[in-house]
């Protein structure tokens, strides 16, 4: 890569190497401006790496290969000629996400069956306090949706609301705007709710865009994410989508939600079905010694407003 990367860096102005230079020390801690770079010569015979797959194979991710592979963050302005000039594009590479894909479930733990039985004992239901059941037609103060910390079975702190079209969910941060959960009062926590926010760190980005909300996951350590559009239709049992860091995935589809009723989970009762569950390191399922997502030490309920 050491040419490409030359000839890519002889191309920026100064101000560009700089703002790449306090990005990449920064290991994206905040949301920078976009570092643009000429696109390549349409009309050449052998094409290279575009820059933001070079930038990011160098900064981020060695196995990365093509720019499909990669998504654009919503703050970034530089991407697919938004910033208003087609010649330029941002290759910033903390403006990039990678796609997540389902994989394959993880072997079966000792305490859990892999296969399609459920617990016969009925669990408390996902949201048992009545003020998180939001309705898509009830809400009138202008959020597209709201936000619940959950620490096991119990919501800590108010929900709250979303306005911006992003919003930034996490612990402890030297700086940054959003959902603050260490903010949050809470009267006891547990030892394993105390490591397990620990791994929170960075978080994730929540993002409305066109079609369905995609969630990016800023933090070290793996999220969890369901709802009713990341099972395939007519499904009786739950999908857990896994999403390494650095990772994208869209969690909810406006379009495929359409009308649905209720989401009846086997085992786990009726849930929001416009919501998306998000647990922080540990995961849940079936296949997880965590049968259902209240047995998760630290969890994210966002509930979602009717689409404008």
């Amino acid at each position: 890569l050491k040419p490409a990367v030359h000839a890519l860096f002889n191309k920026l102005k100064d101000e560009e190497l700089e703002l790449l230079v306090q990005v990449v020390e920064s290991q994206g801690a905040w949301e920078s401006g976009c570092v643009l770079a000429p696109r390549g010569d349409p009309r050449g015979v052998k094409q290279g790496l575009p820059p933001q797959v070079l930038l990011c194979r160098l900064f981020r991710w060695p196995d990365l290969h093509q720019s499909h592979e990669l998504k654009h963050l919503c703050y970034c302005i530089g991407g697919q000629g938004a910033c208003g000039d087609l010649a330029v594009l941002c290759c910033n590479p903390h403006h990039f996400s990678r796609l997540a894909v389902p994989e394959t479930p993880p072997p079966p733990y000792l305490k859990a069956s892999c296969g399609p039985s459920w617990p016969d004992e009925p669990q408390l239901l996902c949201s048992p306090l009545p003020d998180t059941s939001l309705s898509w037609s009830t809400i009138k103060d202008g959020c597209w949706c709201k936000l619940a910390y959950w620490e096991y079975r119990t919501r800590v702190g108010r929900l709250y609301a979303v306005h911006e079209a992003s919003v930034n969910v996490f612990c402890e941060l030297p700086w940054g705007s959003g959902f603050c959960l260490a903010q949050l009062p809470a009267a006891y926590r547990s030892c394993a709710v105390r490591r397990a926010r620990g791994k929170i760190g960075r978080g994730l980005l929540l993002s409305r865009e066109p079609g369905g909300v995609w969630a990016y996951n800023r933090s070290e350590h793996p999220i969890f994410v369901s709802s009713p559009t990341l099972s395939p239709p007519g499904a009786c049992g739950l999908t857990v989508l896994k999403v390494l860091p650095g990772y994208s995935a869209k969690v909810f589809d406006y379009e495929w939600a359409g009308d649905r009723g209720g989401w009846q989970l086997p085992g786990e009762g009726p849930c929001d079905p416009h919501s998306i569950r998000i647990s922080f390191a540990k995961g849940w399922g079936p296949c997880y010694s965590r049968q259902f997502i209240p047995s998760c030490p630290c969890w994210l309920e966002v509930l979602l407003n009717q689409p404008h």
